[in-house]
């Protein structure tokens, strides 16, 4: 089996040939979780998925980091990811994913990403970096990394988005999410942006809303 360079969990789906490939989804947790946090949301994504659970790669106080965070324009609110942890693991990201479709016989064409707070900037990113490779994004409560604010990539238009943010969020407040959401319509991505009543989780509402993107865009 080919050597998968991050930690994971792989969730094989319910049904479906053995032989034949199938589509997957690449979760990404938050800051301080692990691949574990996600996968009662990924549960809930129809059961003809893979599920690719990645660990991000640094300890951090009983879980792990995606990185560390830059806090040079201010506190939290303000802060960006560190440039050269940002950078090993979006391409730590993108080598995983594409051992895992050798490993797991994954459909290359039908790759979606999940990822929430971290792990929805880095998703963004990857989107960005790439947009050929994802089918589908599903970003909670992140914001788009200024390192890739200003990308303008061939096939990201109409790609499908969903953005979900959180009115009460004081950890990554919904006007960063709102200004995501700017910048990818004005790249022409396909963007279904909401806010959800609550702060830096995901709430019954928010998770159906993720359940019927995702299932609007497999269908």
């Amino acid at each position: 089996m080919t050597d998968i360079p991050l930690e994971h969990v792989h969730v094989a789906p319910d049904e479906g040939a053995d032989d034949e490939p199938a589509p997957a989804v690449f979760v990404l947790h938050g800051r301080g979780a692990d691949e574990e946090d996600l996968l009662p949301v990924a549960a809930e994504l129809p059961d003809d998925h893979h599920v690719v659970s990645l660990r991000a790669p640094d300890p951090l106080q009983g879980g792990y980091t995606w990185y560390e965070l830059d806090l040079s324009a201010g506190g939290l609110e303000s802060s960006q990811p560190d440039a050269e942890d940002f950078r090993r693991s979006l391409d730590l990201i993108a080598e995983s994913v594409e051992a895992a479709v050798d490993a797991y016989g994954l459909d290359a064409d039908r790759i979606g990403l999940l990822g929430f707070s971290q792990g929805a900037i880095t998703s963004l990113s990857l989107l960005l970096e790439d947009p050929d490779r994802y089918a589908w994004v599903v970003a909670l409560h992140g914001y788009l990394a200024e390192s890739h604010a200003d990308l303008d990539p061939d096939g990201i238009e109409g790609k499908p988005v969903f953005v979900g943010a959180g009115a009460g969020d004081r950890v990554i407040p919904d006007s960063r999410t709102s200004a995501a959401v700017d910048r990818l319509e004005a790249v022409d991505a396909a963007v279904t942006d909401e806010s959800f009543p609550g702060g830096h989780g995901i709430g019954p509402q928010e998770l159906d809303a993720v359940v019927e993107f995702v299932e609007s865009r497999v269908a």
